[in-house]
């Protein structure tokens, strides 16, 4: 037992460490969906074929946000362990790769979503009869809503450059300070712009796009002013915008590594708006319980995911100081207690699977799928635990065609394949046990991450070997 836990569990200065990194993370990402799940809930007050259509163009939106993700991930790899080797420069110059990339994608986004936003939010509406649902109205409020929220992307994919690079450099609250004020301003705007309280006109859905707008405005703006009022802290920040040049190397080396996770957030990211419009062909009630148990989950899911960055900060740092053996046992200890976390709040999660869906103005019907939804989202959190620290674990050290393979074309192969063919062409199987072969299906996954983690090979220092 005592090898078990000399091996497993950490002492008293690794959570006080951990705890530092994690609980900023864990208390911005919590405080952002708890925030939009009251948002969800509010538009659902306003109908089914509300709630529906900005589901759908969330849907859409979630491709566009872990594009960004991805755009600085590689540049997120170096910036970490320049950092641990003390050298602002580099993550000056990574910092502007960020900038760079995201004003690209953010610019490329618009322009698919304003030309294509008719069409893609249709791919999503069946001709389904269920009582409540009228496809038509569905179509017409998603697209205004995603037609709002182009206004958000550019402050959006800015914003994540500097936060991301504030973390990276060990500042990990006035992020988190960052995303709380926006998602207060996003809430309040909320109660008035929906319910058209205080004199504001009743916008419905509308008015919740517009408030996300305006909060992504406010981020932006806390985290721009504080990292060039705090040069001391942010050395990086000094002659930031002097120039725009990055050594050709450095150029390569983020290039090289970048693209990889880029391209899997963008595969990933698409391959989980295919898995929904899978579901979608089973009726709207679907998107509707989808909207609901994914509205809850990603409540409980910020354990998982805010553990996981947290694997890549610890451990990517501890690379870049030179300190492999260092990195390989904590990494150990992070990925064990990610699992065990989320094994309880997996069980949460399904403790209030009867009771979330009844906040809704919906369909009994669809509240009852909903539940059985989110039973089988909560029997998979173990398992997206450990894939999602596996997938940080391998980024960490720079092994991003590793993660490529093993995160985007895994999950198009198998979790994708799986809906795909059952949703289509097995209409006896019904949609809540294909939910539920997809989660288990995971497993798969979890078997393929453990043996590369335990090759060790993403034990690698980026900064040094390039």
């Amino acid at each position: 037992m005592s090898g078990f836990r000399q091996k497993y569990l950490g002492d008293r200065s690794f959570y006080k460490m951990l705890l530092a990194v994690v609980l900023p993370i864990i208390a911005q990402n919590a405080i952002t969906n708890f925030v939009g799940l009251l948002d969800n809930i509010m538009v659902g007050q306003t109908g089914t074929d509300p709630m529906s259509g900005v589901s759908v163009a969330n849907q859409l939106m979630f491709v566009f946000n872990l594009v960004i993700f991805g755009a600085v991930a590689g540049a997120g790899i170096y910036c970490s362990q320049y950092h641990g080797s003390g050298n602002s420069e580099g993550v000056k110059f990574a910092l502007r790769y960020k900038l760079i990339i995201c004003t690209g994608m953010a610019v490329a986004g618009i322009a698919i979503f304003y030309f294509f936003r008719e069409s893609l939010v249709s791919l999503y509406i069946t001709d389904s009869m269920t009582q409540g649902c009228d496809p038509a109205a569905t179509l017409e409020y998603g697209s205004e809503y995603l037609y709002i929220m182009l206004f958000g992307m550019l402050p959006f994919a800015v914003s994540q450059a500097y936060s991301g690079t504030l973390r990276e450099t060990g500042e990990t609250v006035l992020p988190m300070a960052a995303g709380i004020a926006a998602v207060v301003v996003n809430l309040f705007l909320n109660y008035l712009l929906i319910f058209g309280k205080l004199g504001c006109p009743e916008l419905g859905a509308a008015g919740a796009a517009i408030a996300t707008v305006v909060s992504r405005y406010v981020e932006l703006l806390i985290v721009v002013i504080w990292t060039h009022t705090h040069k001391d802290k942010n050395p990086f920040a000094v002659g930031l915008y002097k120039s725009l040049y990055i050594p050709k190397d450095i150029v390569k080396k983020i290039t090289v590594k970048g693209f990889p996770l880029l391209a899997n957030e963008a595969l990933w990211s698409m391959a989980m708006a295919a898995i929904s419009q899978s579901y979608s062909t089973r009726g709207l009630e679907v998107v509707g319980a989808q909207n609901i148990c994914t509205t809850v989950s990603n409540v409980f899911n910020v354990v998982f995911m805010s553990l996981g960055l947290s694997v890549s900060i610890i451990v990517g740092q501890a690379l870049g100081a030179g300190e492999t053996e260092k990195a390989v046992d904590l990494d150990r200890k992070l990925i064990f207690t990610s699992v065990l976390s989320c094994a309880v709040t997996g069980g949460l999660l399904a403790a209030i699977s009867p009771l979330f869906p009844q906040l809704y103005n919906t369909e009994p019907e669809i509240k009852v799928l909903a539940t059985k939804f989110i039973l089988c989202v909560a029997a998979g959190t173990p398992l997206q635990a450990f894939l999602n620290a596996c997938y940080f674990t391998m980024r960490s050290g720079g092994k991003t065609l590793i993660t490529f393979l093993f995160d985007s074309v895994m999950v198009w192969a198998v979790n994708y394949t799986i809906v795909f063919t059952l949703a289509r062409y097995a209409p006896g199987i019904s949609v809540v046990w294909i939910m539920f072969i997809e989660q288990m299906s995971n497993i798969v996954k979890c078997i393929v991450g453990y043996v590369l983690v335990k090759k060790k090979k993403w034990v690698n220092n980026l900064v040094e070997n390039g």
